[in-house]
C-alpha cells in the first residue's frame, strides 16, 4: 500500500480550522503556538475570524499551511503511518513540503505570508479576473492561445479548467468559450492568480525562496508546474517561483501518482476540494479526509 498525502489550497479555509486538533493532539497544539511566534495575531483570526479577515490572501496562505499541516502530524502522530509521495494544490504546495521535511513550518509560514501579499500587490484589485471552465481542456487552451491576456492557470479535472488573466482577456475567452459549446463560471477572486500578471509577485519571492534552507525531503513531492516528481532541495526555489505564474497541472499530478503506485489518497486540511477532484479524475480511486479530531482519531486504511 502506497499512500499519497494532498494538501489544499486558497478556498479550502473556514474560521475555526484545526482548532479541534490542537486540543486534542500535541502535534497539531505545537503547529498552532509556532503560528503565534512567527505571525503574531495570525492564531486568532484562524480561532476566532472575522472570516472576511481569514480570507484576505496574505492571512489564508500561512493559515492553510497551518491547518493542513496540524492534520498530518496528528495524523502521522496517531497513526504512525508515513505516505509514499505527496502533492499540494498550487499553495498546498508548501503544506506537502513541510510534510516531507524539506522546508521549515516557520520559513513556510514566513514565505506564504510574503507570496500572499505580493500576490495580492501585483494586479490591481478589479483590473484580473479567473473563470472556471467545463468542457474539453484542449478547446481552452486553443481559445486561451488565441486570446491575448488569458491564459490555463489550473488543470483540476479532466472537464475543469480554470484560466487566468486580465479582466478584459478572460472576458473575451469566456465568450469565445461559450461560442464553442463550454460553460465558463467567473470566480470570485482577489486577483488573477497563476497567469503572467504575477510576474511582480514572483520577482518579489525569488530572492527569499533563494536564501531559504530546503533539506531533501524524505519522499517525493510532486511539483505543480511539471507534475513530477522531485527530490533535489536545490531545485525548490526555481519550482516555486515559476509556480507562481505557471499553471498548476493538478490533473496530470494525480495520473502520475497513481502510476507510481499510489492507491490511498488522503486529503490532510480543511475541505474537501480535491477529494473532488480525485474522484473526477481517478473514479475508482480510495480517498479519505483528515481534516478534523475526529477523523484521525477514526482513521482507518
Amino acid at each position: 500500500m502506497k499512500i499519497a498525502a494532498l494538501f489544499p489550497g486558497q478556498g479550502s479555509h473556514s474560521v475555526g480550522m484545526g482548532v479541534d486538533l490542537t486540543t486534542a493532539f500535541p502535534e497539531a497544539a505545537e503547529v498552532y503556538t509556532q503560528v503565534e511566534h512567527v505571525l503574531p495575531g495570525l492564531r486568532a483570526v484562524i480561532e476566532s475570524g472575522p472570516l472576511e479577515d481569514l480570507t484576505l490572501t496574505a492571512n489564508q496562505q500561512p493559515a492553510l499551511v497551518a491547518a493542513s499541516v496540524a492534520a498530518y502530524r496528528a495524523w502521522r502522530a496517531h497513526t504512525g503511518l508515513t505516505p509514499a509521495f505527496a502533492a499540494g494544490h498550487s499553495l498546498g504546495e508548501y503544506s506537502a513540503l513541510v510534510a516531507a521535511d524539506a522546508l521549515s513550518l516557520g520559513d513556510a509560514l514566513r514565505l506564504t505570508r510574503q507570496r500572499g501579499e505580493l500576490m495580492q500587490a501585483a494586479v490591481p484589485v478589479g483590473a484580473g479576473a479567473m473563470s472556471a471552465v467545463m468542457g474539453d481542456p484542449a478547446i481552452v487552451a486553443e481559445i486561451c492561445a488565441g486570446t491575448e491576456g488569458a491564459q490555463p492557470a489550473n488543470f483540476n479535472a479532466p472537464t475543469q479548467t480554470v484560466i487566468s488573466g486580465t479582466k478584459d482577456g478572460v472576458e473575451a475567452a469566456n465568450a469565445a468559450l461559450k461560442a464553442r459549446g463550454l460553460k465558463a463560471i467567473p470566480l470570485k477572486v482577489s486577483a488573477p492568480f497563476h497567469c503572467p500578471l504575477m510576474a511582480p509577485a514572483a520577482a518579489g519571492l525569488a530572492p527569499e525562496l533563494q536564501t531559504t534552507a530546503f533539506a531533501p525531503p524524505v519522499f517525493p513531492v510532486y511539483a505543480n508546474v511539471t507534475a513530477q516528481p522531485n527530490t533535489d532541495p536545490t531545485a525548490l526555489p526555481g519550482l516555486l517561483t515559476e509556480q507562481i505564474t505557471g499553471a498548476v497541472r493538478w490533473v496530470e499530478t494525480i495520473q502520475a501518482l497513481a502510476a507510481a503506485g499510489a492507491d490511498v489518497f488522503i486529503e490532510f486540511g480543511p475541505g474537501t476540494v480535491l477529494t473532488g477532484l480525485v474522484k473526477r479524475i481517478l473514479p475508482d480511486a480510495r480517498i479519505i479526509n483528515v481534516g478534523t479530531a475526529a477523523q484521525v482519531q477514526d482513521f482507518t486504511l
